[in-house]
């Protein structure tokens, strides 16, 4: 396919995912009420488990209308996360032969699995983070949490634990178009070992060691597994050119 091919091929499916997203901005958006309670509910227990005066607060007279588009985006994202993440695969498959084509359908229905699971996984040790975080609020004093900020900070922690959790997909897509293979992937683990734990650090702004190793154990987990799975392809790929 030439050059100028696979750029409308990429523009098409980027439409199609931005377009996806949309819609299901769309439907979060008359759901923004009760996702707003859910993402706010760990500072609403914190509260009541402290017993102190812990609110979110709406700073600018548009800060609510503009914190409901970024929820409905938000929300968009995680429910049609099916929908984005195939038109990301689907824009490999124009290059791959009908074996790996395939292939691809698997690695594309084990990611969405995969990336609700690392958002999930988020949702765990958001409770976590949160009071860590407001613990350092002075007994004589309240927290008034500017909304924006707060919420910004709990996509912006689900959205990196879902993306972390496809990176082990991402992996075995390269191995089966011939791109990497399991005995290269092995031979840089320290490297990806090292990577890990610095993104788990980052996409975590907590300084607890706990939070860390809840994404960073996990990742590692998953990156050795897919090597693994992409050992076992290598050695039948290996067989089938030798016979």
């Amino acid at each position: 396919m030439p050059l100028r091919e696979h750029v409308r091929e990429l523009r098409n499916r980027l439409f199609l995912a931005a377009l996806g997203i949309l819609l299901g901005a769309v439907g979060a958006w008359f759901a923004y009420p009760w996702l707003f309670d859910v993402l706010a509910e760990p500072l609403v227990d914190l509260a009541d488990e402290r017993d102190a005066l812990i609110a979110l607060n709406f700073a600018g007279v548009a800060t609510p209308l503009d914190l409901q588009i970024t929820l409905a985006l938000f929300g968009g994202t995680i429910v049609t996360s099916p929908w984005w993440i195939y038109q990301l695969w689907a824009f490999v498959t124009p290059g791959l032969t009908r074996r790996e084509r395939r292939t691809t359908v698997a690695f594309a229905g084990a990611s969405v699995p995969l990336f609700l699971a690392g958002a999930a996984l988020a949702w765990w040790v958001l409770p976590k983070a949160v009071g860590l975080l407001v613990g350092f609020t002075p007994d004589e004093a309240v927290n008034v949490i500017d909304a924006q900020t707060y919420l910004g900070f709990v996509m912006r922690m689900v959205l990196a634990f879902g993306v972390a959790f496809l990176v082990p997909v991402l992996m075995v897509g390269l191995d089966a178009i011939g791109i990497a293979t399991a005995r290269g992937m092995l031979a840089g683990w320290r490297w990806a070992v090292l990577l890990a734990f610095v993104f788990a650090a980052v996409a975590t702004p907590t300084s607890d060691v706990v939070s860390m190793l809840a994404l960073g154990v996990p990742i590692c987990g998953l990156y050795f597994g897919a090597i693994g799975v992409c050992a076992v392809a290598d050695r039948r790929r290996e067989a089938r050119e030798a016979r």
